[in-house]
This record gives structure tokens, sequence and C-alpha cells, in this order.
């Protein structure tokens, strides 16, 4: 018997945090948080992180989990979702896993694995003296003549991905391309019910941008010149974060505050546009669009339900 895990994924705004609570609460389940920045304490307002008192009594994992400056990436978190899942089936319950992240979303329903992944620091160390003496470019041609596959979906510039690939072909003698590809075939381990919110792209470009006024207005300015203050900088991870990057760079006088608005909804934007784009070449999603529904979350509901029980997850 495969083990129950529904999913509750769109882009950012579509409004998944108020339907996840009341779709935990209808199936008896506990909420895994599939987005890369809610993981991590003091930052709130930027990462629009759900409110203890919001959550209605559901638990949920993977939030408020990390100090900003601790790493946390893929493999980090494929690990933490696996032992909350266990924790959660081990109550009898059903793990929803929410957020927006697709890739980390992927990680769990088709089992990725990633222990050929393994980092091998001498030849990293090689790549990256390489990279320094000779530039990115050189580096790239290397990933080409190898793996051209993962060399066109690489940018040069992006020397780390441009490493782990290279480093994957020296360890197994093949591209990571050809593993990549094999792992996302997989069949989900899973009895899986995999959603997809989603709302007409005029308005959800308005509900971003509204939402980001709506942040500044409940302090975003002054998180980012906390988490500043208690030492946390732009060459963290987490400081890299959408809401973040550019309120750091306004506070750090590269731009004026209008400007870094403007950029912050523009990459917004666009971030939502590329997180569209992931799910439409995802296999297994049911698509919840909003406007079909009339806007009326009990009846998106109802259909999620109904949906759950017709697959045998209820």
């Amino acid at each position: 018997m495969k083990k129950p895990l529904i999913v509750l994924t769109g882009p950012t705004a579509a409004g998944k945090t108020h339907l996840s609570i009341a779709l935990a609460k209808a199936v008896n389940g506990e909420i895994i948080s599939a987005d890369s920045m809610q993981v991590y304490k003091y930052m709130d307002i930027g990462s629009a992180k759900i409110r203890p008192e919001e959550m209605q009594g559901v638990k949920h994992y993977l939030v408020d989990e990390l100090l900003p400056q601790e790493e946390f990436h893929i493999v980090k978190f494929q690990q933490m979702a696996k032992a909350a899942m266990e924790e959660i089936y081990a109550k009898g319950k059903i793990p929803v896993l929410v957020g927006g992240t697709g890739f980390y979303i992927q990680a769990i329903t088709k089992d990725i694995d990633f222990t050929q992944a393994e980092q091998e620091d001498g030849y990293r160390q090689e790549l990256e003296q390489l990279a320094a003496e000779k530039g990115n470019e050189y580096l790239h041609q290397m990933l080409l003549d190898v793996d051209p596959v993962s060399a066109g979906e690489i940018h040069a510039n992006n020397v780390k991905r441009v490493i782990r690939a290279l480093e994957f072909y020296h360890q197994n003698q093949s591209p990571i391309s050809a593993h990549n590809q094999e792992q996302k075939e997989h069949e989900t381990p899973y009895n899986l019910a995999y959603f997809v919110l989603n709302v007409p792209r005029e308005l959800l470009y308005k509900r971003i941008d509204d939402r980001i006024d709506e942040m500044l207005k409940e302090g975003l300015l002054e998180e980012v010149q906390k988490l500043k203050d208690m030492g946390y900088h732009r060459g963290m991870v987490s400081m890299q974060g959408l809401g973040y990057k550019e309120i750091l760079a306004y506070l750090d006088g590269e731009y004026p505050l209008e400007e870094a608005v403007r950029i912050l909804k523009r990459d917004t934007r666009h971030f939502a546009k590329r997180q569209l784009t992931w799910f439409r070449r995802e296999k297994d999603t049911i698509w919840m669009n909003k406007d079909e529904f009339d806007y009326n979350e009990d009846r998106i509901l109802d259909e999620m339900l109904k949906v759950c029980r017709n697959r045998g997850i209820l």
C-alpha cells in the first residue's frame, strides 16, 4: 500500500496559505512547508510566513527551524521533509506539502536520489582554481564537451552548478543530465494528489503588487534592517531571497526605495511566471483554476476532497 501524500502548490500570491489550513483540517493532516525562505527564523514579512494565529492549531513543519546563517538546499530539505512525513504518518495523519518551490516538491514526490551527488573537495578546488584563472566560459566549455544537455541548461556564470555537473561527471563517468532525467521519470512512491492553485495572470500580478505594498506597510524595511544589524549579509543564501536582497541593496545605498520596490515587484512577477512554467511541465498535477470556481474557496476544497476520496487517499 502506497502511503498518502497531498501537495498544494502554485505561484506566489495565489492564496495557498489560507486554503492549505482548510485542506489540512478536512483530511486530518499536518503541513510541511515546501518553501526555501519560511524555514528561516526572523524572516517573517518578506517570506509571507504564516503566523501562528493563522495556523488554527494545524502543526507546521519546516517553518522557523533554521537560523539565517545556516545553509538550506535541496538535499537538506528532502531529509527534513522526509523526517516530518514519518512523524506525521506515525500519528495516523496525512502529510500536506504546501509551497511554491517546484524542485523541492519534485524531490519528495519522485523521491529523487541525491546520494550520487556527493561532493569531492579536491576536484572541486581544482575547478574553482580554473574558473579563477581562466574564467567562467572556460569551465562552461569543459562542461559542453562532456554534457552538452547540462551546458545548455546552465548559464556559464552559474559557476556553482557548472562545477556540480563537472564533479558528477568526474565521479560517475556519466552526465548529471541523464541522472536527473532518469530520476524525474520515477514513478511516485506515494498515493499522490498534486494540486496547483492558480489565478488568471493579470489578477496574479495585481495580487503580487498589492502583497508587496502590504509587506512594506507591515515593516519589511525594519525587518531587513534588523537582520542587517544582527550581522546577516548578502553573502548568505537566506539573504538572497526575494524581498531581502532588494531591500538590502536599498539600505546599502545602491538605489532609492522606489527603485528597490519596482525591482522587487518585477522580479516577483518573473518568479511567478517561472513557477507556472515548472508546474506545467510536471505530469501528475491537477490544476485548480480559481476563476473556474468563481473564486469560491469552499467549492475548490470540495473538489480537492472529491479527488482525494476517488484516489483512496481519504
